[in-house]
């Protein structure tokens, strides 16, 4: 099985990389740019190949780039919705530079404009975006569309939402991120075997096990249903070891990389939660 975390770049990504290194990860996603702004330098690309470099050294991959949290793709606002594609754009751009397998991404809120109107706009966008970047298309994903809690209006906390979202873009392969908090938090039972058998069905049904490509680790603050987006370390929160226990008891699951996005102040918050979490994929019985 594959294990990481999210690492920062602040620095430079060499620091990124050292920090990859020593926590012993084979799989790491990180931020391209600044998380909390739509405008971004670009990356350079002597760095670039230096990281690269170091990734296939130490043989890490996936490669995973998650979108700046101000990306709205569904927003009615044509403003927001205009700096949104081209943020997007700019993020595929950075992905084709590092050579990044996925790159993940929230799919928006409609801010009251509506789920099925929101949906049209995040499809458009997306097409948009990956036309401005020079995206050629490949049946190999590289956009994945996060599950998220379903606060507010966001779109995505059900899987209706991202079968719709991929099936009105031509254009451009999609994929599926998913997130043991945020599907948690949005009402699915993930934490016992009848639960967790159903999601996956439902999930084969609408969408096919095979297109989630990365699944985000994260014990979750809420309870079932809150729609509280806020992780909780691995075993602290309403998951819990023997819900983790469960996920990776499914054999489906196991052969998907997971990224941890737990809470942390220092590295040694990553280091304890990733030795949780590789404990529990031991201690799982695989079915």
């Amino acid at each position: 099985m594959k294990f990481g975390v999210h690492v920062s770049r602040a620095g430079g990504l060499h620091n990124a990389l050292r920090n990859a290194v020593e926590l012993d990860c084979s799989t790491i996603q990180m931020f391209a740019g600044n998380p909390r702004s739509l405008r971004s330098n670009p990356i350079q690309e002597n760095e670039a190949f230096d990281f690269k470099e170091g990734l296939t050294k130490h043989n890490i991959e996936p490669l995973v780039i998650h979108a700046p949290y101000l990306l709205n793709l569904a927003s009615p606002k044509e403003e927001i919705y205009e700096l949104s594609i081209q943020a997007l754009a700019r993020e595929i751009t950075g992905c084709i530079t590092l050579n990044a397998d996925y790159l993940v991404i929230h799919p928006g809120n409609h801010l009251g404009s509506g789920i099925d109107a929101g949906i049209a706009r995040i499809a458009q966008a997306i097409e948009n975006a990956a036309y401005i970047a020079g995206l050629k298309h490949s049946n190999e994903p590289l956009i994945l569309l996060e599950t998220v809690s379903g606060a507010g209006t966001e779109i995505g906390w059900a899987f209706q939402h991202q079968r719709d979202i991929m099936a009105a873009t031509d254009r451009v392969s999609l994929g599926v991120c998913l997130d043991t908090c945020h599907m948690f938090a949005a009402g699915y039972d993930i934490v016992t075997e009848e639960g967790l058998a159903g999601t996956l069905e439902e999930l084969d049904r609408l969408l096919g096990v095979s297109c989630v490509k990365i699944i985000h680790a994260n014990d979750s603050v809420g309870v079932l249903g809150s729609r509280i987006d806020r992780h909780a370390d691995i075993g602290f929160g309403e998951i819990g070891e023997k819900g983790f226990r469960v996920i990776f008891g499914d054999s489906r699951l196991r052969s998907i990389p997971f990224i941890l996005e737990t809470p942390k102040k220092t590295i040694e918050d990553d280091r304890r939660n990733l030795a949780v979490i590789k404990r529990l994929a031991e201690e799982a019985v695989v079915k």
